[in-house]
């Protein structure tokens, strides 16, 4: 748990020379209250840049994990998982001490989520305790050899049971009251590419940009750059949901926050058929979350799923070679009248778009799409609850939501991004320490942009999921949703990255941002 007490805060300069020089902000309710001292840059008026870092005398250390074994819940794949049952536990103990290695077990209990269990999660089972990660990596040789295949090096600062003892926080304000500029999501005008988040900022000329949405980063699984989840820019569909989805919603009106689904239909005269993609290679589903999608129709955090019959619609910011394969293609003008019917490739003409269909769906579209008709196409976007909302003029969604009217509401279950009954899968992303940008509104309607810098021992430990919902509370967010993270975690002001990103390569090449626009 971070509870964020701290007794000396250090200023945190944002390094760049073309930022006005910071100022002392006055302590406010929903700042102060955790004891933490905030450095700030005014940016431009109803827009400044807080940053702060936490410095505790703790003493995280270097160890060693060994793993439990694990069946994947999906596919029946054998894997592992941090935590294991009490009896696995204690009988890898049992076999580490004989080898000359004392053993610890430790208890893991779910976090204050709203859909998981209670109690005891699982037992972690470890040995060593190591000032460096090389010590710790000879360790994890000399017990492999000594057949514990599964170990691995671990930091205690990562885990949610150990203090941190270091994190270092950039908060962006946007007050509607006297921003008379725009907060827009934007992929720099191309869909299926990636981009650092400093060059979109440049391109558009942000005072302030963050990281955005999930997105596809390979190849097998899709175009990179890709939303993996809903998202709209300048008031277009770009993509659809997976399943029900916390997002970012950018006007009309002020910022809010809420779980959102998407259908897009086309229509034929009478007939009608669903589109369960836009901007994605047919058959080929990221995060899931979609009607047919195999093994799963529900949303599953960076885990691919298939489909061998549906219809996917690509749009003129698509940007890429539109994909090839077994189906038929119907390309429309920009009223949507029929160009052409048949197989599937080429490039989209500006304001041309394109239906796709693989399966029966490709038998569709055939008898249905005539050229020199229309084929209309109809998107929507809806709460969860169902009902509709006019298009947002932009969206980026993620997951999950953190909070809800003041409340911790992370569903980190419903929204995919763990499984109670899969301790191999998510336990990392959602509860250990790792780098994390969200979004926030405050009780005045200001929206929070953060970033939490992670993966750095001694330096920025990031947060886990409550964590980060503790956070934003603390920030005085009544709503917020984590958006994408570890090394795509980056916040720039006035042209600089203002954080430090944790790729060993430095900034990550994202799908989209959210940008401050003067």
């Amino acid at each position: 748990m971070l509870a964020l007490k701290i007794k000396a805060a250090a200023c945190l300069a944002l390094a760049a020379a073309t930022l006005p020089a910071p100022a002392q902000a006055a302590p406010e309710p929903g700042w102060g209250g955790d004891g933490l001292t905030w450095t700030t840059t005014a940016v431009a008026p109803g827009v400044e840049v807080r940053s702060g870092v936490l410095q505790r005398p703790t003493a995280p250390y270097w160890t060693v994990t060994v793993a439990a074994p694990a069946t994947n819940v999906l596919t029946g794949a054998a894997t592992v998982a941090d935590l294991g049952s009490a009896e696995w536990a204690s009988t890898t103990a049992d076999r580490l001490a004989a080898a000359g290695f004392p053993a610890r077990q430790e208890a893991v209990r779910w976090p204050s989520y709203t859909d998981t269990p209670r109690g005891v999660a699982g037992v972690r089972v470890r040995t060593g305790k190591y000032a460096t990660q090389a010590e710790a990596q000879a360790a994890v040789t000399a017990l492999r050899a000594a057949g514990f295949p599964t170990a691995t090096a671990a930091w205690t600062g990562y885990d949610v049971d150990q203090a941190p003892d270091a994190e270092r926080v950039h908060v962006a304000v946007i007050d509607p009251r006297a921003f008379r500029g725009s907060v827009e999501a934007s992929h720099g005008g191309t869909v299926a590419t990636r981009e650092k988040t400093s060059t979109l900022a440049s391109k558009l000329g942000a005072l302030v940009a963050v990281n955005g949405g999930f997105f596809v980063t390979s190849d097998a699984d899709g175009y990179q750059g890709v939303p993996a989840g809903l998202a709209a820019y300048d008031g277009r569909l770009e993509s659809l949901s997976a399943g029900s989805r916390a997002a970012l919603v950018l006007g009309p009106g002020r910022p809010r926050i809420a779980n959102l689904t998407s259908t897009v239909t086309v229509r034929s005269g009478g007939a009608t058929h669903a589109v369960e993609g836009v901007n994605r290679k047919p058959g080929v589903l990221r995060n899931c979350g979609r009607p047919g999608a195999v093994p799963t129709t529900a949303p599953r955090q960076d885990f691919t799923c298939t489909s061998a019959d549906e219809l996917v619609l690509f749009t003129d910011a698509f940007g890429a070679a539109l994909p090839a394969g077994a189906g038929t293609q119907v390309v429309l003008d920009a009223s949507g009248v029929v160009v052409s019917v048949g197989a599937r490739g080429g490039v989209l003409l500006p304001g041309q778009s394109a239906v796709q269909g693989i399966g029966p769906s490709a038998d569709w579209l055939t008898a249905h799409a005539v050229a020199g008709r229309r084929l209309l196409v109809d998107s929507r976007v809806r709460e969860a609850s169902g009902f509709p909302t006019v298009m947002p003029r932009s969206v980026v969604s993620a997951a999950p939501l953190l909070l809800r009217d003041g409340r911790l509401a992370v569903d980190a279950a419903t929204e995919g991004v763990l499984d109670p009954r899969d301790l191999s899968f998510g336990y990392a992303w959602s509860q250990q320490r790792q780098p994390r940008t969200m979004a926030g509104i405050d009780a005045r309607g200001r929206l929070l942009l953060v970033t939490v810098d992670g993966r750095q021992p001694g330096v920025s430990e990031g947060v886990t999921l409550v964590e980060g919902a503790r956070l934003m509370r603390s920030l005085g967010a009544v709503d917020a949703l984590n958006l994408d993270g570890g090394g795509s975690s980056a916040m720039v002001v006035a042209g600089a990255v203002v954080n430090k990103p944790s790729d060993a390569a430095g900034e990550r090449a994202v799908g989209d941002v959210v940008a401050v626009l003067p």
